[in-house]
């Protein structure tokens, strides 16, 4: 296990260079021993350097989500990263905020009141309040965006950097999580397209993933978290001048435009 304060040098460095916009290389090339539990230290360690820099945690957002992903990482579950509100977008995406900046297709939720223990399908259910078609836009502040661990992601807030939810949520009642039809269109052209259940099999199990390992860390997920639920559709790279929505079936669209 890595000692506190090196956790938090490995925060720094991280917020560093996401705030300088340079990409630094992967932290498990020059710290072998960093394993998953440490990751977790160092992102919650820069997240805490975040909310002193004036942020508000939100909610949390979901990786891995998909089992082809996770038996190909070999993992049994799959993995979070937190956001904040100063990671949302409305209407314009400043690329130069990012390295390497890409968007991705979600169904996203607000829990209507807190978990404080592990919950299963149906009572995951019973507490979104709401529910919303939302765009994650993913960075990496490695070199390349590739060669890295595990460990890596998740030190680097699982390629956390800003997200797009729809204006209009809508309840979950009468739809059918699993057969929502998403389409993720750039410019007009769609560029990734799937139905709701390439999210867990069911993005409702996200929440149920999530309950269970903010509980085994004696965390809570606090009432009106925002929770993304894990990408439907490849990470495609963003580019100044595009146009990004994304149209999900029963609920209302999101966009945004890309600007330097």
């Amino acid at each position: 296990m890595l000692d506190d304060a090196t956790c938090h040098a490995l925060a720094r460095e991280l917020d560093e260079a996401r705030r300088a916009r340079r990409p630094i290389q992967s932290l498990t090339q020059r710290n072998a021993n960093l394993d998953l539990v440490d990751a977790y230290r160092v992102m919650r360690a820069g997240i805490g350097l975040r909310v002193a820099q004036g942020e508000a945690v939100c909610g949390y957002k979901m990786g891995f989500t998909s089992q082809a992903k996770r038996e190909q990482m070999k993992l049994h579950d799959p993995i979070y990263g937190m956001l904040t509100e100063h990671m949302r977008v409305e209407d314009v995406f400043r690329v130069s905020r990012c390295i390497h900046p890409r968007a991705e297709a979600e169904i996203a939720f607000i829990v209507g009141r807190e978990i404080r223990e592990p919950v299963d399908r149906e009572e995951a259910l019973s507490c979104i309040a709401s529910v919303f078609a939302g765009i994650e836009i993913l960075d990496s502040r490695y070199r390349d965006f590739k060669l890295f661990s595990l460990p890596d992601v998740v030190a680097d807030n699982s390629s956390s950097s800003h997200f797009a939810i729809s204006e209009d949520a809508r309840a979950p009642g009468g739809l059918d999580m699993t057969r929502l039809r998403m389409r993720l269109l750039f410019d007009g052209e769609v560029r990734g397209e799937a139905e709701s259940s390439a999210i867990s099999g069911d993005p409702v199990q996200s929440l149920v993933q999530l309950s269970n390992m903010l509980c085994d860390e004696k965390q809570e997920i606090a009432a009106g978290s925002l929770i993304l639920s894990g990408a439907a559709t490849p990470a495609f790279p963003l580019a100044v001048g595009m146009t990004v929505k994304l149209e999900v079936t029963g609920l209302a669209p999101v966009s945004f435009r890309c600007v330097e």
